[in-house]
């Protein structure tokens, strides 16, 4: 199986962005690829990117030099012997109108989205590759977004935001890297950026529903493609809003209450079936007698050791699962993963589904999961070692107590692209703060006896699009779309029919489908 040329790949991550991603999924099905797609982000030499967005080689004659930058490659670029940098604009231009919304706003049911921000990808040598990107953002969003940004202090995926005239949302990201791989076989990692376990459209292991995370990373590859390991350290947040500031320090802006992390990942490929064990650990490293002393299990990359020693149900947060994929025939594989957090009494978070690709004709593709999490799983007492970062979940975006089916449909004509995605989930509330059923990972994992029980929600999200792609090397796009929300027994202002139209570059997952 070809991978992809020296030339078009040196030690870069792959976006980690779903139809960009389509493309690599699409190649690694094949019976006889030996690429480990479980976790992604993947670098660039790991990966068949024959087929995958901004990497595939595109044969048309565009004759001037603006159409090129239009369609075809990055908007600077320097290459100077060994050394390459290529620099793209980013934005989001979106403006929408909801006709329906009952709305708490005051003047509009009207909403946009102003987003600019840059991207710098380079190599130097072919030992050495770096990438940063930033996003600055304001806007008026649907209230269901709205009201959960103004709940959490933070946007799904993104950033902390500032609310601004009660409506406008104002907020910032980034995310880089440095990657380096001394040897085809080890990758070193330092940077800013998120990660995701599994082959779904979500994971109940780790997914990229939350924000970006400092870590430094090592990665093993061995030579025949059959075992890769990765192990890598990072720093986390419980919240950012007020109330999750440490009570210490003579700054006007204490410090957000963090922990420490490590996640190990070990991929093996057996035949048609990869088989992915996954295992993580959150230390609490700050109590009520403020920081505690370096734990040097902190520091330990053998998988298994830290849920061994420290257990399911002491100060730290462990978390164990597996993630699987079994190809059928080329270009049809089944998935899924199994998670816990608790041995005794056990809990757990799991998933299914299948994805065909090229399904009667090229670029037709299909994908359906279901996803289910018992009560009270990810969650911990105390709370503030739950299996979160900046008060998104770091599995699955609705968090804990849940079932849901997604199925996503994806075709493309060229250049031209349709998507329809329908998410079904069935989860269940608090009636107020002052209860817990295990449905909140924000509280602590004591549920409350009594009481008439939590509320059943069912809730039905459909989003359908069409778009235009100009330019595959930043996934730029203008697009048409609706977004449906339907969720009976709450006011109107949660329910919601988005009508939109976009022009943008997409580098990053959006989950606004919870």
């Amino acid at each position: 199986m070809p991978l992809a040329s020296p030339v078009q790949a040196q030690q870069n991550d792959v976006p980690l962005q779903r139809d960009i991603l389509i493309g690599l999924e699409r190649d690694a099905s094949l019976i006889d690829a030996r690429v480990f797609s479980g976790l992604k982000p993947l670098i660039e030499p790991r990966a068949d990117l024959t087929n995958v967005m901004g990497y595939k080689v595109d044969s048309t004659k565009y004759y001037w030099t603006y159409t090129e930058k239009l369609y075809k490659e990055s908007l600077f670029i320097v290459k100077e012997g060994d050394f390459r940098v290529a620099i793209d604009p980013l934005f989001n231009f979106e403006m929408g109108i909801d006709p329906g919304d009952a709305t708490a706003y005051s003047d509009t049911n009207r909403f946009y989205m102003n987003t600019r921000g840059f991207r710098v990808k380079g190599d130097v040598g072919p030992k050495v590759s770096f990438q940063t990107m930033f996003h600055e953002n304001q806007g008026v969003v649907p209230q269901h977004i709205l009201r959960n940004a103004r709940r959490l202090g933070v946007m799904s995926g993104q950033g902390r935001v500032k609310v601004r005239n009660v409506r406008n949302l104002d907020f910032g990201w980034s995310q880089a890297n440095v990657s380096y791989s001394p040897t085809q076989w080890l990758n070193v990692q330092l940077g800013n950026g998120k990660h995701f376990v599994g082959h779904g459209y979500r994971s109940v292991l780790l997914s990229d529903n939350s924000i970006s995370a400092p870590y430094l990373k090592f990665s093993a590859l061995t030579p025949d493609r059959r075992l890769q390991y990765t192990t890598w350290n990072t720093r986390l947040m419980h919240g950012v809003t007020q109330s999750d500031r440490l009570p210490t320090g003579d700054a006007s802006e204490s410090l957000f209450r963090w922990m420490r992390a490590r996640f190990n990942h070990l991929a093996l490929r057996l035949g048609r079936v990869e088989l992915g064990l996954f295992e993580a650990t959150l230390f609490r490293n700050i109590d009520e007698d403020g920081v505690r002393p370096f734990d040097p299990l902190e520091l330990n990359p053998v998988i298994g050791i830290n849920s061994l020693v420290n257990g399911f149900d002491g100060d730290h947060k462990s978390l164990v699962g597996f993630d699987l994929r079994v190809k059928v025939v080329d270009k049809v594989f089944v998935y899924g993963q199994l998670a816990t957090d608790r041995l005794e009494d056990p809990r757990f978070a799991w998933q299914a589904g299948f994805r065909l690709f090229d399904v009667v004709r090229r670029d037709i593709h299909l994908q359906v999961e279901y996803n289910v999490s018992d009560p009270s799983m990810y969650m911990h007492d105390p709370e503030f070692s739950a299996y979160l970062h900046a008060g998104l979940p770091l599995a699955h975006p609705r968090g804990t107590n849940f079932q849901e089916l997604v199925a996503i449909l994806d075709v493309g004509f060229n250049r031209v692209l349709f998507q329809g995605r329908v998410v079904h989930a069935q989860y269940n509330e608090d009636p107020s703060p002052e209860w817990n059923y295990g449905n909140d990972l924000l509280k602590p994992d004591v549920p409350t006896d009594g009481g008439d029980g939590p509320l059943l929600r069912r809730l039905t999200f459909l989003d359908i699009s069409a778009g235009y792609l100009f330019n595959p090397v930043t996934n730029m796009r203008f697009m048409v779309g609706l977004m449906r929300r339907d969720l009976p027994g709450v006011d109107d202002g949660l329910q919601s029919s988005y009508i939109y139209i976009a022009l943008r570059t997409s580098l990053f997952n959006r989950y606004y489908d919870i």
